[in-house]
């Protein structure tokens, strides 16, 4: 009877390669690149079509739907008859998705669609970061401990300079975010309107694309997000909301005025994880993911870990040894290298990258049982890398 060799048959795990991990397309096919795309058509200065496979119209609206992934629209065609009917116009007809960035997540997304940017120079880098300035972790979705908006985020948004233009600029969403931080830093520029019903939003932003010559409009759809952390994307809520959504899309698109482009697309996917020790890793319950770590940020798919001065490298090698065939675990500098927040990194945002960042490729979650115990009861998460969360569609309706 032969044995393997002990070379062969005793080997260590090989942790993931970091170069391995699917990089967002920055620059060509992300989510920062369709404003400044959508606006250098509308000959905003100062601007560059990014995405060429976009046909240049004179009034542009793009629509928002928290959570829609592109991989979660092509599995419910019957809840999404219009949306799929829709497919072969992604991407300026090529039928292929945008990707969102990285983390992708929502205060991370609307940062890159409203300032054109990607996070690495826009600044908001995950859903919770530190923030060097006190050493506190922020979250910036909630901007809670609240800091100065400007100081945090300080590039123009492509509204702004639409707006500067003299393109008829607009928002339309729920009067909720009207006044909070993150719509300031990302999504301000020419007029705020605030409609609670879903059908109000549509009607308005049809009305608001006819008010110019040249129009900017933004609309935005929050609860299909809700009902997959909450239920699932598999979940009958999930696809009530998705059947409503669809619903939205065609009400906005049947009144488009002319010389009109449509564009659906969303800030990330989303995947259920199963509950259990295997799937959902306790950090608050794990003393040696715990060791050396002075924060927990991020969020379960997409982790920044800051370390305690000069635990770094045990930080990193832990975090390889314990975790690295199920997440890909860079160091801030691989991470920054290999391109995961975009080509470039303000040094402002530098410090507010984790010393360590975990993104997750398998089905799993870094949970913080005591610390986010709401965060860690969801059943759909989202963050990472994975086709599931990244891919996000880009549809298009012309008049």
């Amino acid at each position: 009877m032969s044995h393997p060799s002990p070379s062969t048959a005793w080997q260590d795990p090989q942790p993931l390669d970091v170069a391995s991990a699917p990089v967002p397309e920055y620059g060509k096919g992300s989510l920062a690149d369709l404003l400044p795309t959508l606006a250098a058509g509308m000959s905003v200065p100062g601007l560059e079509a990014a995405t060429p496979e976009l046909t240049p119209a004179d009034r542009n609206c793009v629509f928002l739907i928290d959570g829609l992934g592109w991989e979660q629209l092509l599995a419910h065609p019957d809840e999404a008859p219009y949306l799929t009917s829709l497919l072969a116009s992604s991407r300026g007809g090529t039928r292929r998705p945008i990707t969102a960035g990285f983390p992708a997540t929502t205060a991370t997304s609307l940062a890159s669609v409203g300032t054109g940017l990607p996070p690495g120079s826009h600044g908001l880098p995950g859903y919770t970061v530190r923030n060097p300035a006190t050493g506190e972790l922020m979250n910036q979705l909630r901007w809670n401990p609240w800091t100065q908006p400007k100081v945090w985020q300080p590039y123009p948004t492509v509204f702004q300079l639409a707006d500067q233009a003299g393109v008829h600029t607009a928002q339309v969403s729920s009067p909720t975010f009207r006044d909070t931080p993150l719509t300031k830093i990302a999504l301000s520029g020419g007029v705020f309107h605030g409609r609670l019903a879903g059908e109000e939003r549509m009607d308005l932003a049809a009305e608001q694309l006819a008010a110019g010559d040249r129009s900017l409009v933004y609309t935005y759809y929050a609860e299909l997000d809700g009902k997959g952390h909450r239920f699932g994307v598999d979940s009958d809520a999930w696809r009530g909301q998705l059947m409503y959504v669809d619903r939205l899309v065609q009400r906005l698109a049947e009144q488009l005025p002319p010389r009109s482009a449509l564009y659906v697309t969303a800030d990330h996917g989303m995947v259920d994880i199963p509950f259990g020790d295997e799937t959902r890793i306790d950090f608050d319950a794990d003393w040696e993911l715990r060791a050396g770590v002075a924060l927990l940020g991020g969020e379960g798919r997409a982790r920044h870990v800051y370390a305690v001065p000069g635990a770094e490298a045990d930080v990193l090698t832990c975090w390889r040894e314990v975790l690295g065939e199920q997440f890909w675990v860079a160091s801030r500098d691989e991470a920054i290298a290999a391109g995961w927040f975009g080509p470039r990194i303000d040094e402002r945002v530098r410090g507010r990258l984790g010393d360590v960042i975990a993104a997750a490729r398998d089905d799993v979650l870094i949970i913080a049982s005591e610390g986010e115990p709401n965060e860690s009861l969801m059943v759909g998460n989202h963050g990472s890398m994975t086709p599931a969360e990244q891919l996000v569609p880009l549809l298009e309706v012309r008049s």
